[in-house]
């Protein structure tokens, strides 16, 4: 391996994802074990704008695995977005003499890491730490599969009121404009509707499908939402609409909201922030820049970080199928 990368830094940026701080664990660790000095940019590209930087050695990021969160905190940035933020940063960078970055985030944070690379030829890669799974080049972000474990376990709990109390639960998970985690939970729970951004089945479609469910002899249902729905209507409009044509139903809402985002990472989430930590830092001490680190087929891959940007993530419409058979 090379020697020109003497510094990396690492940051966390948007949204906080739970894996987090598994993913720092790892590029600390791995800068350790390649003898490459680390620092850690507290708040993301604010931090960075603003020199709040730290020392970060092997002993920095014992016992944090298991935690939720990230200890470098998270800020979005206006300031970055125009080019004197990003000459401030730059010059904060240059000063502590660091070669090279890991951004840990989502598209918007992968943006920024191209803006900046392009006006100053700074390496940067990304790792893909968002729960919505709505990154290209990757068939699992970080934090994915423990807010899928997070809403599917809420899920159940749900159940198991519904059913004592014959009652109709919509239940609203998060997913702005992707349906992973509500088809997946959605699934996994054994949820009698899925209703996602991706695909619009129709109000009235989902009345037929209570209707035969009630007709099939099922007193309770869950339907599953996520916050994108097509439909038009957020979750408290569609449970309106459901007790104006279906009288017999009593009707609730739940919100799983934040508690999705927090949450001790899932072993798969801290092996795969493991996997993914050393790979960036063995790309950036190789020379390489402008990628993104992810899983396909079990393998850790890269992608170039504007394909991981600008690319479509396409739902899977076997598990679609898959769901409307077990809705049966």
């Amino acid at each position: 391996m090379g020697n020109k990368i003497k510094k990396i830094a690492v940051m966390t940026s948007g949204g906080d994802s739970p894996g987090m701080n598994s993913a720092i664990r790892s590029v600390v660790r791995t800068c350790a074990y390649y003898r490459t000095e680390c620092v850690g940019i507290y708040r993301g590209y604010q931090g960075m704008i603003e020199g709040d930087f730290i020392t970060m050695t092997a002993r920095s990021v014992n016992n944090i695995i298991h935690k939720g969160g990230t200890i470098l905190k998270s800020a979005r940035s206006k300031e970055f977005m125009t080019p004197e933020g990003r000459k401030k940063a730059y010059e904060h960078l240059k000063e502590h003499k660091i070669d090279g970055l890991v951004v840990i985030g989502g598209d918007g944070s992968f943006t920024g890491g191209v803006v900046f690379n392009n006006e100053y030829n700074f390496p940067v890669i990304g790792i893909p730490g968002t729960i919505d799974n709505d990154i290209y080049g990757t068939s699992h972000t970080l934090g994915y599969d423990t807010a899928l474990n997070t809403a599917m376990e809420a899920i159940d709990k749900i159940r198991d009121t519904a059913s004592s109390h014959n009652r109709l639960f919509f239940v609203e998970v998060m997913g702005r404009d992707a349906g992973f985690i509500a088809l997946n939970a959605g699934v996994g729970a054994g949820a009698e509707e899925i209703l996602i951004p991706e695909e619009d089945l129709g109000l009235e479609r989902m009345l037929e499908s209570l209707k035969k469910s009630k007709r099939s002899g099922k007193s309770s249902s869950i339907v599953v939402v996520a916050e994108g729905d097509k439909s038009g209507k957020n979750v408290y409009q569609l449970a309106e609409y459901v007790e104006e044509n279906m009288p017999e139903y009593d009707v609730r809402v739940s919100v799983l909201g934040h508690m999705q985002r927090g949450g001790s990472p899932t072993c798969f989430d801290r092996v795969l922030a493991s996997r993914m930590g050393v790979k960036a830092v063995e790309l950036l001490i190789d020379g390489k820049s402008n990628l993104m680190v992810g899983l396909q087929n079990d393998k850790i891959t890269t992608t170039d970080l504007d394909n991981a940007i600008k690319g479509q993530c396409d739902i899977d419409m076997e598990l679609l199928r898959v769901s409307d058979i077990m809705t049966t």
